[in-house]
């Protein structure tokens, strides 16, 4: 199943019913008066969280929804049956964002959880409700109201505890796959990992947690280069990360470190907060259990400990897991992301004044041909 993790759509609730004219004509019943029912309420659509659901791939195809409106009033005081909202399931773990402002509607979490995301129109009153001693015989009804209008960007958040980043090709997969039952794509070359993939670590007292493998990082990836960007939002939900480093390149080790922490600020300084414990991966190499050695001595002097692990052997994987645990115990709720709540501004507002100041500037520039000509 292809992994879509972003959708916008159009959503539209139900108008509200008119209110009915009509007036109670029967034999033998020579003032019988308005008789006009109330019209039903349009209605509404609303969005419920599913938990057998892990993507939003229905929304991919199917962009517009439009709830049915209510059903007008009738005569002899009956009203119009309102109309059936429009459910929308989602997986739990869906931010419901406003396409124009980028600003958060709800934060879908829990499965079970319903939020109407376009409340239907109110059902107008028939004339009926309008009669008094003094207008016994009232000829108007009210029109039902509008139901909400809205276009909507749906983005899932995985619901992990512990998020593995780190470069492409270094043994994350292999990691996720040595300490829990998942058993994501595992080969020798960059970029195997294409889709974010949730495992269950079992850990000691029958104690859990949720492990999330996210496509590798490259410099540049909060300007969106390689894949790591897109799921970085994924990150949201994690209370801590393991930052993985692979001992088996003969390269600048400490450089690497810094550049994985260096994108992840750069995209979120939220994620820069997050309780992060740092694994040299591979030691199971005779060279690379040197570099390894020499990383955690370097980084030692910034008081970071490095845990030197095997994810091919399982070495040195328990001890890392003890450090896991111990940072979700001292980690706090998962926050928002900065660029959550504080919105950046719509890069098209600007775009009408710039096509009025281009109009403007071609007027003024034939008007002064046309005196030139003169």
């Amino acid at each position: 199943m292809q992994f879509i993790d972003e959708a916008e759509i159009h959503v539209k609730a139900g108008d509200g019913g008119a209110g009915a004219v009509a007036f109670r004509r029967e034999k033998f019943v020579p003032r019988g008066g308005p008789s006009g029912g109330d019209g039903g309420n349009g209605g509404d659509v609303v969005l419920e969280t599913d938990a057998r659901l892990t993507t939003l791939l229905d929304f991919r195809f199917k962009r517009e929804y439009r709830a049915k409106n209510g059903e007008p009033g009738r005569g002899r005081d009956q009203n119009g049956h309102a109309a059936k909202e429009m459910l929308l399931k989602v997986p739990p773990g869906t931010l419901v964002k406003d396409a124009a402002t980028g600003e958060v509607l709800a934060d879908l979490r829990d499965d079970g959880i319903r939020y109407v995301i376009a409340k239907g129109g109110r059902g107008g009153l028939g004339n009926m409700n309008f009669a008094t001693p003094t207008l016994q015989a009232p000829r108007f009804a009210q029109p039902g109201t509008e139901g909400e209008e809205k276009r909507v960007r749906l983005e899932l958040r995985l619901l992990a505890d512990v998020g593995l980043v780190g470069f492409p090709n270094a043994g994350k997969s292999t990691l996720v796959a040595r300490l829990s039952r998942a058993r994501p794509k595992i080969a020798d070359y960059p970029f195997t990992t294409l889709a974010p993939h949730l495992g269950v670590v079992q850990y000691k007292d029958r104690r859990s947690f949720v492990l999330s493998d996210l496509p590798g990082l490259i410099e540049g990836a909060h300007q969106g280069k390689g894949l790591g960007h897109r799921f970085l939002k994924h990150m949201q939900r994690c209370r801590a990360m393991i930052h993985l480093v692979d001992a088996s390149q003969d390269r600048d080790l400490v450089t690497d470190f810094e550049a994985i922490r260096k994108e992840l600020v750069l995209f979120d300084p939220a994620l820069g907060r997050k309780e992060q414990v740092v694994a040299a991966n591979k030691v199971d190499v005779p060279e690379a259990r040197e570099r390894a050695e020499a990383l955690r001595k370097k980084l030692a002097r910034k008081k970071i400990r490095v845990h030197l692990i095997s994810g091919a052997t399982g070495e040195g994987t328990e001890q890392m897991l003890d450090a896991v645990v111990g940072a979700l115990d001292r980690a706090a709720l998962p926050q928002p992301l900065d660029k959550d709540l504080a919105p950046e501004p719509e890069e098209t507002d600007e775009a009408p004044e710039r096509l009025i100041d281009d109009r403007a500037r071609d007027v003024v520039e034939k008007s002064r041909r046309r005196k030139v000509k003169e």
